[in-house]
């Protein structure tokens, strides 16, 4: 049994972050200023990408991605059950209608085929989710949303680092929505970013992320004098502050070390979980650069004589901290009394969130972390089977 209680995805935090943080706080300036103007340029040169605007959350990302579309009440977007509850929530927030399409079995990604078979007249938009780290198949999605004439807004939050075909996911659709919770592979503490292929989009988007207003309180404030703003939409209060670019700064130049970091616990896990009665997370595809983000398995009684739950309460006795991403939106009550979907009419969701779990995978895992969780997942599996 591990001694103290490792925490599901705490975050490695070092100096420079601390010290970045610091001459923040020193400087006076705290809110929107120089140093989100620094990380988005950072962020932006790191995907590739002519735009990209900071905001407080990928949630907030999304919001505003899909209100730059255009989209709106009478409106329906496309999205999976295999989500968190925010991707489809946003959709609600815009006044749009969201419908569900349901993943494939194996990558956990939203199922092309299942797209195709959900687009109406009212169809305006298709809102895959790169899960875990993985990438959605982002030929056939773009194909689709070609022939449909569909905006496509790409939920990113697992996959800062993902590329599929050699080209970084988010930078497919007309909009790509990154996390930087304090459990992503880059982390601000609370944090987001939209990258947008088209700058009236991106200006639409800065404008919308604070209050509406035309100049930020940066310009407003600066050196050169007060500059007086309009409000020209009614926005939001969704910017982004110093504090967190200080830290997404650090956080961005070390995203190639992290990431071969994890790479490393992914394949100790496969080894080590190649010979137990559990469904491992899919195999790599030359095409994609997986981003490592979680690392989840599938627990089936049936074959374990364990429960999904019963491992979660087993793992957690052993002092692991492990999360579930993520039940299938049907399963919650909201979405079924809203939009009357039943978990059972997407089979592989349902599946899928009725035994997942995701075990620790951080840069800030030590090798003796990763043995505690090898050893536990083991010890709990043999005990059930025995």
């Amino acid at each position: 049994m591990s001694k103290d209680f490792l925490i599901f995805g705490s975050p490695l935090i070092e100096e420079e972050e601390i010290e970045e943080v610091v001459d923040t706080l020193r400087s006076g300036w705290l809110g929107t200023g120089p140093k989100v103007q620094q990380f988005e340029n950072e962020f932006k040169a790191y995907k590739n990408s002519q735009y990209a605007v900071a905001v407080n959350s990928c949630t907030a990302a999304i919001h505003l991605s899909i209100l730059a579309a255009g989209i709106g009440p009478g409106d329906e977007v496309i999205t999976t059950p295999m989500t968190f509850c925010s991707t489809v929530n946003t959709i609600i927030h815009s006044g749009a209608t969201p419908v569900l399409a349901d993943c494939d079995k194996t990558t956990q990604c939203i199922d092309p085929q299942s797209i195709r078979s959900k687009i109406t007249p009212r169809t305006k938009a298709i809102l895959p989710v790169h899960f875990a780290g993985n990438a959605c198949d982002m030929s056939a999605i773009m194909g689709i949303a070609n022939e449909f004439q569909l905006k496509v807004i790409e939920d990113c939050a697992h996959a800062v680092e993902t590329t599929y075909k050699g080209q970084h996911v988010g930078t497919f659709g007309d909009f790509g929505c990154f996390s930087f919770y304090v459990t992503k592979n880059l982390v601000t503490g609370e944090g987001g970013m939209v990258v947008a292929k088209h700058k009236k989009d991106a200006d639409r988007i800065k404008v919308l992320a604070l209050h509406g207003m035309s100049a930020d309180a940066w310009k407003r404030f600066s050196d050169e004098g007060y500059k007086h703003y309009q409000v020209i939409y009614p926005g939001y209060k969704y910017n982004m502050m110093d504090i967190q670019a200080a830290i997404g700064i650090h956080q961005l130049k070390r995203i190639d070390k992290n990431w071969q970091k994890r790479k490393h616990i992914w394949e100790k896990y496969n080894e080590a979980f190649a010979d137990l009665n559990i469904t491992l997370p899919a195999d790599r595809v030359p095409e994609i650069k997986h981003a490592y983000h979680l690392y989840t398995i599938l627990v089936d009684k049936t074959k374990t004589g364990i429960s999904r739950d019963g491992f979660l309460k087993a793992m957690t006795a052993e002092n692991i901290g492990i999360g579930v991403h993520y039940r299938s939106i049907p399963t919650h009550r909201y979405y079924q009394e809203a939009f009357n979907w039943k978990p059972e009419d997407y089979p592989n969701s349902f599946y899928i969130g009725e035994r997942t779990v995701s075990l620790p995978l951080s840069a800030k895992l030590t090798d003796d972390d990763v043995n505690n969780v090898i050893n536990a997942v083991k010890k709990i599996l043999s005990r059930s089977t025995s």
